[in-house]
């Protein structure tokens, strides 16, 4: 079954094709340009390119976050479109999940930290043994702090630890300072990929957790600025 796979949550945006774990195509960008202008012609270009159309797609998968409030709603926005024009299921994909399944040739503990500001991290860990990606933890919005006294406390024999995500750097220093032997992955393989999103739906596809083009939803961990100015101020999340 192929598989096509929208990547928004953050600055760059990407699209690929996927068929039993082969990458067969992928788009990739990162201008800073506006997801909503870019991503569907990106998409098309790929797929003109490949020789292949939405008739051959099987499964579409999108990560739907963490991330960017706006990324998020145009690539989940986007998928729907498109399952919902051909009939297909969906996949929504962890975003720190894709980040480990696109770090590729790697046995031991993967970290994922994307920077979600205010002294946080989202962040989820994950164990790669011999080219299959167990979870270990739910996705979470948590203090370097947390994560790094976790690692400590959790898993001290633990003697690989990779970290992936625009906020390894933040967390790479944290864990440093408490003495946790890491690195970072290199810059090719820290970042998400639409190509790690489809290799994660892939993964889901078999357990079989797909939803409908409506169930389909972003997941955004924590309440958006705006809704967390509204709540101090006393008001409700939703205008009356």
């Amino acid at each position: 079954m192929k598989i096509l796979a929208l990547e928004t949550s953050a600055k760059s945006v990407s699209v690929a094709v996927t068929e039993d774990g082969v990458l067969l195509t992928q788009s990739y960008q990162n201008r800073g340009l506006t997801h909503s202008v870019t991503l569907m012609p990106l998409l098309d270009a790929m797929l003109q390119s490949a020789g292949l159309t939405l008739d051959d797609i099987g499964l579409v998968a999108v990560t739907h976050g963490p991330g960017s409030f706006t990324g998020l709603r145009i690539g989940v926005s986007a998928a729907k479109g498109l399952a919902w024009a051909k009939g297909l299921p969906c996949c929504g994909v962890s975003t720190l999940a894709a980040m480990a399944y696109g770090v590729g040739d790697f046995n031991g503990l993967i970290v994922g930290a994307m920077d979600a500001r205010r002294q946080q991290v989202y962040n989820a860990l994950f164990k790669a043994e011999n080219g299959r990606i167990i979870r270990l933890c739910d996705d979470r919005a948590v203090s370097c702090e947390y994560v790094a006294q976790e690692l400590r406390d959790a898993y001290p024999s633990e003697n690989d630890i990779l970290i992936v995500g625009d906020g390894a750097e933040l967390l790479y220093r944290h864990l440093q300072a408490f003495g946790i032997p890491c690195r970072m992955a290199s810059p090719l393989h820290r970042y998400q990929s639409a190509a790690g999103a489809a290799l994660a739906a892939e993964a889901l596809a078999a357990q079989g957790r797909l939803c409908s083009a409506q169930e389909l939803q972003p997941v955004y961990l924590r309440l958006s600025q705006a809704e967390r100015e509204r709540l101090a101020k006393g008001l409700p999340l939703t205008a009356e």
